[in-house]
């Protein structure tokens, strides 16, 4: 699978993330305390759906495209106002030109003293990335591989944070070395929220990797999936899913709110589908 990013902005995969990303700042809010995000893929922030990449795919029409379009239920709108909002912060003539990437849905949503790191490997993104947040005190970009990072920024100085995790899943080894990183990082920083995103393709590999948590020690793990049909290893992608230890207590239910609306909104066929699962205890 290639999923570099310009190519799936917005699609059904950035719903997901974005909605629980935005989620998990509003809860952190609730304590006056600073706390710091870390982004090890961090892209290159925003991306233009017009340019050649997007429109080549056009996956964001059946992403944010329609999320946009449909009317919801006021006690889901709510919940979505905070991803939501960045969007339209993006587009302020209205329609949808601009979408944001996870950098920037965070930015927008962090008060002053948040912080947020960035880190990105692809030399052209992260000159992109690097320039969109030049002069910003508040964000810090860095030239690297993401799965370093998790070596060598855990614990933030706050004691308080998110790490996300969204890598290219380019290469083929890719969930094993997102499970061996993760579970390095969180031995540095048990107490630290975590939140991977990942395409629902391999499913052999995503039991191996939570099998490998629970072998690890790690406890509190909850996993979000949603399908808008049935994808698989040779298929294109029709499910992602986000995997998270430490999630804030709030966030299952919120999300048995949300996953049912937005499965119902980006349906493409047969094998749609939501589930919450709490994989692992506290």
């Amino acid at each position: 699978m290639n999923y570099r990013h310009a190519y799936h902005a917005g699609n059904i995969g950035d719903v997901l993330k974005h909605v629980v990303l935005a989620r998990l700042i509003v809860y952190f809010q609730r304590k006056d305390k600073a706390f710091r995000i870390l982004d090890t893929h961090a892209g290159i922030g925003e991306y233009d759906l017009a340019s050649e990449e997007t429109r080549k795919t056009g996956e964001w029409q059946q992403g944010v495209g329609k999320v946009l379009r449909t009317e919801c239920p006021a006690e889901v709108a709510e919940l979505l106002r905070p991803w939501l909002s960045v969007v339209e912060t993006l587009n302020p003539d209205g329609g949808l030109t601009r979408y944001p990437g996870s950098p920037m849905v965070a930015r927008n949503l962090l008060r002053k003293t948040d912080r947020m790191t960035l880190t990105e490997l692809h030399p052209a993104d992260f000159e992109t990335l690097s320039a969109l947040f030049a002069g910003d005190f508040q964000v810090k970009t860095i030239h690297l591989d993401g799965w370093m990072a998790l070596g060598s920024f855990l614990p933030p100085k706050e004691k308080r944070g998110i790490v996300l995790i969204d890598p290219a899943f380019e290469a083929t080894d890719e969930f094993e070395r997102m499970t061996n990183a993760v579970i390095k990082g969180w031995k540095k920083w048990s107490g630290g929220t975590f939140a991977l995103w990942y395409p629902v393709k391999d499913i052999r590999a995503i039991g191996r990797m939570h099998d490998a948590f629970a072998d690890a020690g790690v406890r509190d793990v909850l996993k979000l999936e949603l399908n808008v049909g049935k994808s698989g290893p040779d298929t294109r992608m029709l499910g992602s899913a986000m995997t998270l230890i430490n999630p804030p207590f709030t966030l299952a239910d919120e999300m048995r709110k949300v996953l049912p609306w937005l499965c119902d909104t980006l349906h493409q066929g047969p094998g749609a589908g939501w589930r919450v699962d709490q994989l692992i205890g506290d």
